[in-house]
């Protein structure tokens, strides 16, 4: 594009920003319409997605034209650069709202049978009174870390007791409530 195309094309968007002139505009788009086309579809787009791009561009010179600075690039330039603008968040929306329907994480859970409703039930009964059963020291440390969610060292900051008694308390109730579990599966 020679400089004086360059100008011509520039006297043309200031038309279409003053004035709203049809004819400035028309010229414009059967230039511009095609070539942007074309460079769309080298980006791998499809025809139609092309034309639909073509359209927003050219809609935005028809309203934006205003905002085209001749001194900073070629209408060309500008153009082009809304194209790739446009082309990429277009890209960005169509990875975004790609949703896998038969995702696992997706679907609604199974509902629970009778029969595993009440083994439940019953296993929750088992564990309340292998819990209830561990000496005092264990249980509130216990239902400290897995009822109120506290780590290890917030429990040692509340009861004043060193983390290694923690830990070691803990753990010897993990272990009494797998005996206290065991022998009652038996």
């Amino acid at each position: 594009m020679d400089a004086e195309e360059r100008q011509r094309f520039a006297a043309l968007a200031k038309a279409v920003a003053d004035q709203r002139d049809e004819s400035a505009f028309s010229v414009l788009f059967d230039y511009f319409a095609p070539r942007l086309k074309s460079w769309l579809m080298r980006q791998k787009m499809t025809s139609g997605e092309a034309e639909e791009l073509v359209q927003e561009i050219m809609i935005v010179l028809w309203h934006k034209a205003a905002l085209y600075d001749p001194a900073r690039s070629s209408l060309s330039t500008w153009l082009f650069r809304i194209a790739r603008n446009r082309r990429i968040d277009q890209q960005r929306r169509a990875q975004v709202s790609i949703l896998d329907s038969e995702d696992p994480t997706l679907q609604p859970p199974e509902e629970m049978r009778a029969d595993e409703i009440v083994a439940n039930d019953d296993r929750d009964a088992q564990v309340r009174d292998a819990v209830s059963q561990l000496p005092e020291e264990q249980r509130a440390l216990l239902q400290a870390a897995f009822f109120l969610g506290q780590s290890h060292s917030e429990i040692a900051d509340a009861t004043g007791l060193p983390l290694g008694t923690v830990k070691s308390r803990i753990r010897l109730a993990f272990g009494k409530l797998r005996n206290l579990l065991e022998r009652e599966q038996v």
